[in-house]
């Protein structure tokens, strides 16, 4: 019997689940160590590197982060030790290949603190999460009149899919609006969730603004009106603890991409009851129990939603980063971050002509700002050539950037590897620029 025929078949012997507490897999049993910047920088190759003659001050974390080499050598190992298909095969390499990958699942499982592991579903990233749950879920339950309920600081990707969705079915789009500090404004968020709500899909944390949603208050909410809730975690899964029981909420998307792990994965997690309702997303190998010309008979959770050869190598990567943040105490990643933006945001707002987009009392690792006289592609442009990386544009956020009356801002954004001193390079940078436009 295969590895995976006998997981299955232990799956299928286990009793059901209720709120008993969790083991700790043999992965997580080391304790956090305590937060060293100059070994955990150590452990990022690309850092070392310079950029136009100038060491790479690397500030754009909430479009990508970095990989370490564990990540780097995760994938590279794959390659070069297990490379085959997983699910299917009996020999030894597919064999093992599918243990490690069934094994980075079941870290997900604990990362974010989920029931089951059938809950967790390998997807291409958060995007992909989302738009899944849009089709799947939304396209044979919503109907004419029936609302989703989003916020004004969505990122395009939690936006566009319930249009695409509205457009199919005759719902219609909600926005609940934000204040000038980019705050969401919860007065007017829970007068929008009425009896013709059928779905509340909000940011954890805004990539654009910074600013930390309420989302176990906002889940609350709207759950008193047994309205389902999804959580883009893209920009919160990296910084700090997520506990999606402790939230409470229906979905959680993110990608491994933004939490240190490599491109092209991400993770919908869904509760196992609604899952199980829900229709296949994609056809094809791997999803299916049985296939005749007649009728498919779709695999179980989560099998049903991993249509194809997933991306392996990526799993594997995904599974080595949640084993390096985990090591270092993502209670640690979120203190350090949070002096970082303290005195990013003290020295940011001594430079002349510089505004700062995004004031939220809880905030993240993001600084978005314009700086008088100057475009944020032209500050990004001579930020580059001091070999300091950030983000300028509107950060597929279009309708954040028409709520502050700004065409595109300059972005830096924070990770657990960057310094003070990087953010002192930072200002120098931008001071430079304020000479070429004074």
């Amino acid at each position: 019997m295969s590895v995976l025929q006998l997981r299955m078949a232990k799956d299928r012997e286990r009793p059901a689940r209720g709120d008993q507490p969790l083991v700790t897999p043999p992965c997580f049993e080391s304790s956090p160590v305590a937060f060293d910047i100059e070994k955990i920088r150590s452990d990022f190759p690309i850092l070392k590197q310079r950029v136009h003659g100038k060491p790479l001050v690397y500030l754009d974390n909430a479009a990508t982060t970095q990989k370490p080499r564990s990540v780097i050598d995760a994938i590279v190992r794959y390659y070069e030790e297990e490379n085959s298909n997983i699910h299917r095969g009996i020999h030894y390499l597919s064999e093992r290949a599918t243990h490690d990958y069934e094994c980075a699942r079941c870290k997900v499982r604990f990362f974010l603190n989920a029931e089951d592991e059938r809950e967790i579903i390998f997807v291409r990233g958060a995007t992909e999460g989302i738009n899944l749950v849009a089709q799947s879920y939304g396209r044979k339950r919503f109907k004419q009149g029936d609302e989703i309920l989003i916020t004004a600081m969505e990122h395009h990707s939690n936006i566009v899919p319930w249009q695409m969705l509205c457009e199919v079915t005759g719902a219609v789009l909600r926005v609940a609006p934000i204040n000038d500090q980019g705050e969401l404004i919860m007065e007017e968020f829970e007068k929008l969730v009425t009896p013709k709500t059928r779905l509340v899909s909000v940011t954890y944390v805004s990539n654009a603004l910074g600013t930390v949603n309420p989302v176990k208050r906002i889940t609350e909410m709207a759950h008193r009106q047994n309205v389902p809730v999804l959580v883009d975690g893209a920009q919160a899964a990296a910084h700090a603890k997520v506990d999606v029981r402790d939230l409470d909420c229906d979905f959680f998307v993110f990608s491994s991409h933004k939490t240190y792990g490599p491109t092209g994965v991400g993770i919908l997690y869904g509760r196992a009851s609604l899952l199980e309702e829900m229709p296949p997303y994609q056809g094809g190998g791997d999803m299916i129990s049985a296939v005749s010309f007649e009728k498919t008979l779709y695999n179980r959770l989560p099998f049903k939603f991993e249509a194809g050869t997933p991306n392996i190598a990526g799993g594997m990567g995904l599974s080595a980063a949640i084993d390096y943040v985990h090591g270092i105490g993502l209670d640690n990643v979120a203190a350090y971050e949070k002096s970082l933006l303290a005195y990013a945001t003290e020295s940011l707002s001594q430079i002349k002509g510089l505004r700062i987009i995004g004031t939220a009392r809880e905030k993240a690792g993001v600084l978005s700002f314009v700086l008088e006289n100057a475009h944020p592609h032209d500050i990004g442009t001579i930020l580059d050539q001091e070999g300091v990386a950030i983000r300028a544009g509107h950060h597929c956020a279009q309708p954040v950037m028409q709520r502050f009356g700004v065409p595109a801002t300059a972005r830096a954004s924070f990770a657990l590897y960057n310094t003070k001193a990087e953010i002192d390079a930072l200002v120098a940078a931008i001071q430079k620029v304020r000479e070429v436009f004074s």
